[in-house]
C-alpha cells in the first residue's frame, strides 16, 4: 500500500498594509514629535522664566506624564466615531500645544501672578489631550493589523518621533525660530494630521463639512500666528522688559536680550538683568583691577564667562598684558558683543584686540584640558547659580580646577552674588573656595543696578593693596579699595555649607534667598 503524498499547507498570508494604515503610522511619527516639543517648550519657558531649570523640568514633566495617563485611561469612553474623536482631539492639540508658548509669554508679561497655575493647567491640558491620541489611533488601527504588529509598529513610530525632536528642539527649533514660532509650527503640524485625517475617513465622518471648517479655522489661526510671531514675542518683551529692545536671540543655551532705554543699554539673559550702561563700569572695574593690580604683572590672562567683552576691556589696560583668553559657553554671546555696534562701543572692541581668544567651550571641560598653562589672573564672571547647570562652576570640584590652572603667585577672582540679599550664599561661595586649600579674600561694591554686590579674591598667596591702579578709573581709587574689604554687621560672615557636585547646596540657598526678596 503506498503512503499518501504529504500535503503542503499554506501559512496564512498577513493582509498587506493599506494605504491607510500606512498613513495613520506616519501621523504617530507627528503626534509624538509635536507631544515632546511641547513637554520640552513648557519645560524650556518655566526655566527661563522662574529659573532652577532641574526643578522646572522635573515637575514638568512629572505632570506632564500623569495628564498623559489620565488621557489614556478617558480614551475608554470613546467607543463610536472614532476618527471623528481622533480629528478633533488632533485640532485641540495643535490650537492648545501650538499656542502655549505664546500663551506663557504674554501672561508672564501681563500677568506674572497667574503664570505658575496656566503653565501647569495648560500642560495638563496638552498631555491629557496628547495620552487621548495614541490609543485612539491603535483602536482605529486594530481594524486591519494584528496586535503584535499593532503596538510594536506604534511604538516604534512613537519612540522615533520622540528622539527627532529631542534632537532637533535645542540644536535647530530653538536657535533658528525660537519658542514661540517653534510652538506654532508643530502645532501646524498637528493640525496637518487632522486634516489628513479628515482625508483619510471622509467616507466615514457624518459632519464632514464641519469638520473641515474646524480644520481650516485651526489652521487660519496658527498660520497668522507664525506670521506674527516676531510681533507676539516683542509684543511680551516689550511689556516685560519695559524698555525698547534692541536685539534678541535664542540660542540652544539661553534668551538673550538687549534693551535701551533712560539707563542706556541693559543686558538680560534668560529675563535677568546682567548690566546696566549706566554702571556697569562699577561692577567690572570692582570685578577686574583689585585681582590685576594686586598681581604686579600679570601677563597671561583668562577670563571664563563674561562673553559681553567688559572684563576684558578693563584687563586690557594693563599694557604688561600678553594674552587674554575668554572662555565662553554661548558663541551668540561673543559673536553679538564682537558684531553689534552699539555693543562694541561699550565693550571697547575689546573682542576684536589682537591679544584676545574667544574660546566657545563650558568651562568646567575647558579647565580639566592637561594641556593648559597657567594663568596669573582668571576672572569668573558666571552668571548667578540659578540652577545645577551654573551650579556646578560654583563647586569645590570646579575651585579645584581654578587652582591647578593658577600661577603660584597668581590671582584668581570670582562674582559672587549679593552678601546683603544672599548673604548665605555668599558666604557659601567663601567656604567652598577656602575648602579646596585656596587664601579667600571677600569684598563688595554698590552697583545701583543690583545693590550690594559680592566678590572673592583667592589665590596661594595673601592678597595685598597694590600700590597702583590703570589710569582713567571713573570709580575705583586707591582709597576706596580698603572700604570694599569692610563687612557691616548685616553682611558678616555666617556658617555655610561646601557647595559640592554631589548636593548642590548653593543652589536652594540661592533661590530661597532670592526668592524671598523677588516673591517667588
Amino acid at each position: 500500500m503506498t503512503a499518501p503524498a504529504s500535503v503542503a499547507v499554506a501559512e496564512p498570508t498577513p493582509p498587506a498594509a493599506r494605504p491607510i494604515d500606512v498613513a495613520l503610522l506616519a501621523s504617530v511619527f507627528v503626534i509624538a514629535a509635536c507631544g515632546l516639543l511641547y513637554e520640552l517648550a513648557a519645560g524650556a519657558l518655566a526655566s527661563y522664566l522662574l529659573g532652577d531649570s532641574v526643578l522646572q523640568f522635573s515637575t514638568i514633566i512629572g505632570t506632564y506624564l500623569f495628564a498623559m495617563g489620565v488621557g489614556s485611561w478617558l480614551s475608554r469612553y470613546f467607543e463610536r466615531q472614532l476618527p471623528a474623536h481622533f480629528l478633533r482631539i488632533e485640532l485641540l492639540v495643535a490650537l492648545v500645544g501650538g499656542a502655549l508658548p505664546a500663551t506663557l509669554f504674554i501672561a508672564h508679561a501681563y500677568v506674572p501672578g497667574a503664570f505658575r497655575v496656566l503653565l501647569y493647567g495648560m500642560v495638563l491640558l496638552v498631555g491629557t489631550l496628547v495620552g487621548l491620541e495614541i490609543p485612539l489611533v491603535m483602536r482605529i488601527l486594530k481594524r486591519n493589523v494584528q496586535l503584535k504588529d499593532l503596538v510594536s509598529q506604534v511604538l516604534t513610530f512613537d519612540y522615533l518621533g520622540a528622539l527627532a525632536v529631542s534632537l532637533a528642539f535645542p540644536l535647530l527649533l530653538v536657535p533658528q525660530l525660537g519658542l514661540v514660532r517653534t510652538g506654532l509650527l508643530f502645532g501646524f503640524m498637528n493640525a496637518a494630521v487632522a486634516v489628513w485625517a479628515l482625508w483619510l475617513f471622509r467616507h466615514e465622518l457624518r459632519r464632514l463639512r464641519a469638520h473641515a471648517l474646524a480644520c481650516a479655522a485651526v489652521l487660519a489661526a496658527l498660520g497668522a500666528g507664525l506670521a506674527g510671531a516676531e510681533h507676539i514675542t516683542r509684543f511680551a518683551e516689550d511689556r516685560f522688559y519695559q524698555d525698547h529692545i534692541v536685539a534678541s536671540h535664542s540660542s540652544p543655551y539661553q534668551r538673550i536680550v538687549l534693551t535701551q532705554g533712560r539707563q542706556g543699554l541693559r543686558l538680560y539673559l534668560n529675563g535677568n538683568l546682567q548690566f546696566a550702561e549706566s554702571d556697569e563700569y562699577r561692577y567690572h572695574e570692582a570685578l577686574v583691577h583689585p585681582a590685576m593690580a594686586a598681581h604686579g604683572a600679570p601677563r597671561r590672562v583668562a577670563v571664563l564667562g563674561g562673553g559681553d567683552g567688559m572684563a576684558v576691556r578693563e584687563i586690557l589696560k594693563y599694557p604688561g598684558v600678553e594674552s587674554v583668553t575668554l572662555v565662553e559657553l554661548d558663541p551668540a554671546m561673543t559673536r553679538l558683543f564682537a558684531e553689534h555696534p552699539l555693543l562694541r562701543r561699550l565693550n571697547g572692541d575689546a573682542l576684536h584686540d589682537a591679544r584676545v581668544r574667544v574660546v566657545n567651550q563650558d568651562a568646567f571641560q575647558w579647565l580639566q584640558q592637561p594641556e593648559l598653562e597657567p594663568f596669573d589672573v582668571i576672572v569668573v564672571d558666571f552668571p548667578d547659580p540659578t540652577n545645577f547647570a551654573i551650579g556646578k562652576l560654583y563647586t569645590n570640584s570646579f575651585y579645584a580646577l581654578l587652582d591647578q590652572r593658577l600661577a603660584a603667585s597668581g590671582y584668581a577672582v570670582v562674582q559672587t552674588t549679593s552678601p546683603l540679599i544672599a548673604r548665605k550664599s555668599f558666604w557659601t561661595v567663601v567656604a567652598t573656595i577656602e575648602s579646596v586649600g585656596l587664601g579667600a579674600t571677600p569684598y563688595h561694591a554698590h552697583v545701583p543696578s543690583f545693590g550690594e554686590w559680592g566678590f572673592v579674591i583667592a589665590g596661594h598667596r595673601p592678597w595685598r593693596q597694590p600700590p597702583a591702579l590703570p589710569a582713567g578709573l571713573r570709580f575705583l581709587d586707591l582709597p576706596s579699595l580698603a572700604p570694599l574689604l569692610d563687612f557691616p554687621r548685616d553682611m558678616a560672615r555666617v556658617p555655610a555649607e561646601v557647595n559640592r557636585l554631589s548636593n548642590q547646596v548653593l543652589v536652594h540657598t540661592y533661590e530661597q534667598e532670592w526668592g524671598r526678596v523677588l516673591g517667588h
